[in-house]
């Protein structure tokens, strides 16, 4: 295909230009990147490519291009669900595959929520285009959606106008008075399958203005359409990491030292040498690996070593985690968000101060880290789970001195990650074991390693203060917050090699800001300022599902049930006075309390309210639960949401149900300490997580507008862990104030 680049010069940056035939294919033009992408992906025998997204075959079935990691969100049948409503496709001849790495795939929105501190500082121009200049493509913060419905609207409208032109040339008749529905082009009572008209629709020029659908019927965005990787799931034949088979392969498992400066100093090689199936053993610094035949034999002779790491100096526990972010907290801070005047506002006034504490939590995803690498003639193919493929090859490349582009990555399903599987450790273990024996290698984190070696949700301590007014309102809210610099540490530990990422972490400044989203109120709140107090706490830290949104919501929303409570008002109706401009969280606030018969949170009702905004998204969470002697039973979650615009409802309520699981399992356990720089924590049955017995009755109600879509996998996580509490406060009289709850109760 002759491509015309002066049509160039009228797209907008969003707008597709498509070739036809294997390796050629689409071209962004980037408004404020004057960089050309070309796209890499590749056509089977049969298939015609339609840019960087779609690929139609002979036969009619429509392939989409997934560059976002599936971890169970549902991106595979969200994303495609976006293309094939565009196109006019049938939904049972549409599938999905990985997208390859090119920055065509770039998340910037992602890059900025996960990165905000070491990306903040950049100048405007530079901040929106580095994730496309690095090609950084992320999973992560809920932004599959929000950042890619566009390209994915526009893809497939594209694709649609071509083999309307297509249908339409064979015809004789306009290609704008041609449709299509149900994987057809029609035009009256002719029809044509996309199979037919592919080849030919991938040579057609494209308009210089696509035109997106604005029909209501025959729309399959919005529809309850089944999940596209259910059935490959039931029958066991999707691939996970670890279900990678490679001729020649062999097995890995690890053992690595505690946190902090360590080395190995001892193991016993003769005794890892007597398990059956046991090949060689792979030693560094701080880590040592043992290759067998098969899984378990990997893993017995790890333990039949017994390595023995050298003892870090600065020794990390629960006392030192505790006084490290106490004396933060009395120090000074750094005021990341106010308004009004505060200090005018609490001068003399009598105030309300309550303290609240979160401890760590663990991932504890079902899949542990896994990466099968194979190493051979210089290039390097590494299959494993991963949030961030770019970043995990960089990390594989840089393990055995090789060039990035001699590393592929073969993008597998993830087993769950809720942050976890953003970090690319295991990437670089599993290259050097394939390097160092010359054989593909599947490395496996034994549970214990997992779990010892989390990048953990930061412990934090809140510290809040209130004045009512005379009407019994909020007129001005102080939260000193002190938590590590997760955000700092997170852009090191991942970008640390971007020259542009190390000049801005260098900037001058104090404190995190993502160490207090989710702290700034929603509120109608006159006064109010957000005061980050850094702490150094010696435990590695990551990304959690919804970040520090889990703790700082319970701190807020917590705190203003106490303060409810202190102007001897209702708790929904002291929200909803200071609702005025969030009409949509009220909106929430209304539902929540409706659908779950809200009683004021009397005494003794056992019920709790709390809600939460991020993400461009809304919610509110009623809560009704009690004590059981030592052990906390909720008995109930209602929860009203306004997401926008919804792609697939199914989805959505899965996810909503899904944080409100996974936000009571952080509110009631899922916690480790620490004696002596190790995790306490080695098996998921420690961690006390609520059973199915344990599962509350859930009630989720989607409110529906037409805004722009929101956030949905992690908007249930923040506010459940505050309604569970509130609840827990009008059932007994007691206030508690820690997570996960009664871990301070002796």
């Amino acid at each position: 295909m002759k491509v015309d680049f002066g049509k160039l010069q009228k797209l907008d940056r969003r707008t597709l230009l498509v070739g036809g035939g294997v390796g050629v294919g689409l071209v962004v033009a980037w408004a404020v990147w004057p960089r050309t992408y070309l796209p890499n992906l590749s056509a089977a025998p049969g298939e015609s490519l339609f840019g960087a997204w779609i690929k139609i075959g002979a036969d009619g079935h429509v392939s989409v291009a997934i560059p976002q990691c599936e971890e169970g969100q549902g991106v595979f049948t969200a994303m495609p669900q976006i293309i094939a409503d565009e196109l006019g496709a049938n939904w049972k001849m549409v599938g999905v595959e990985p997208a390859p790495l090119n920055p065509l795939y770039a998340n910037p929105l992602a890059a900025e929520e996960l990165f905000a501190l070491a990306l903040g500082g950049l100048p405007e121009q530079l901040r929106r285009t580095h994730a496309s200049r690095t090609g950084l493509m992320l999973t992560g913060c809920s932004t599959s959606i929000r950042n890619f419905e566009d390209q994915l609207r526009h893809a497939g409208a594209t694709a649609r106008v071509l083999l309307c032109k297509a249908a339409a040339r064979r015809w004789g008749v306009e290609w704008q008075s041609c449709d299509t529905v149900g994987g057809q082009v029609v035009h009256g009572n002719s029809k044509l399958g996309f199979g037919e008209l592919a080849a030919e629709a991938a040579d057609e020029s494209v308009p210089g203005d696509v035109p997106l659908r604005t029909a209501e019927t025959n729309r399959l965005y919005g529809q309850p359409l089944p999940r596209l990787d259910a059935p490959a799931k039931v029958d066991g034949s999707l691939n996970f990491a670890a279900d990678i088979r490679l001729p020649n392969m062999v097995f890995a498992s690890i053992r690595m030292g505690p946190i902090g400066e360590t080395e190995l100093v001892r193991l016993d090689r003769a005794a890892a040498n007597k398990i059956p199936g046991m090949l060689s053993i792979v030693t560094t610094k701080d880590w040592v690996a043992t290759i067998a035949n098969n899984g378990w034999a990997a893993e017995k002779a790890i333990d039949a070593m017994r390595p023995r790491f050298k003892t870090p100096e600065d020794v990390i526990n629960n006392d030192s985690i505790a006084d490290a972010l106490n004396n933060a907290l009395n120090a000074d801070g750094a005021r990341l968000h106010e308004a009004g005047d505060l200090a005018a506002d609490f001068r003399g006034a009598k105030v309300v101060s309550a303290e609240y504490r979160v401890d760590v939590a663990l991932h504890a995803a079902l899949e542990p880290m896994t990466c099968t690498a194979n190493y051979h003639d210089g290039y390097l193919s590494l299959w494993l789970p991963t949030q961030a493929p770019g970043l995990a090859r960089a990390a594989a490349a840089r393990a055995i001195g090789i060039s990035e582009s001699a590393v592929t990555v073969h993008a597998t399903m993830a087993g769950g990650s809720f942050g976890a599987k953003l970090e690319h450790e295991v990437a670089a273990q599993a290259a050097l074991l394939s390097q160092s024996v010359g054989r593909p290698v599947q490395l496996t984190w034994p549970r214990g390693e997992d779990m010892r070696h989390d990048r953990y949700r930061p412990p934090a301590i809140g510290r809040m203060t209130g004045k009512l007014n005379g009407r019994g309102q909020i007129s001005g809210l102080l939260a000193k917050i002190a938590a590590p610099e997760t955000g700092r540490e997170l852009a090191t530990r991942l970008l640390g090699g971007d020259p542009v990422v190390q000049a801005s972490l260098a900037l001058p400044g104090k404190g995190d800001p993502s160490a207090v989203a989710g702290a700034q109120p929603v509120y109608g709140i006159p006064n109010y300022a957000v005061d980050h107090h850094p702490a150094t706490i010696g435990v590695p830290t990551g990304y959690w599902r919804s970040g520090a949104h889990s703790y700082n919501c319970f701190f807020v929303e917590s705190f203003l049930d106490e303060l409810a409570h202190a102007a001897e008002q209702d708790a929904v109706s002291f929200r909803m006075a200071m609702l005025g401009g969030e009409t949509r969280l009220a909106r929430c606030l209304q539902t929540a309390a409706q659908l779950g018969g809200w009683q004021g949170g009397q005494p003794g009702s056992g019920q709790g309210i709390a809600c939460h905004a991020f993400r461009g998204s809304y919610i509110a969470v009623m809560a009704e639960a009690r004590l059981d002697g030592r052990k906390v039973k909720v008995e109930r979650l209602v929860a009203a949401v306004d997401c926008g615009r919804v792609v697939n409802p199914d989805l959505v309520a899965q996810q909503i149900e899904g944080g409100l699981l996974f936000g009571m399992a952080a509110a009631l356990a899922g916690s480790t300490g620490f004696t002596e720089n190790v995790a306490d924590v080695r098996e998921i049955s420690e961690l006390g997580l609520p059973t199915l017995a344990d599962a509350p009755d859930i009630t989720v109600e989607l409110i529906r507008n037409g805004a722009d879509p929101g956030g949905a996998s992690e908007l249930a996580v923040p506010p459940v862990a505050p309604a569970i509490a509130n609840a827990l406060q009008s059932a007994s009289g007691v206030r508690f104030r820690v997570l996960p709850l009664l871990s301070d109760v002796e």
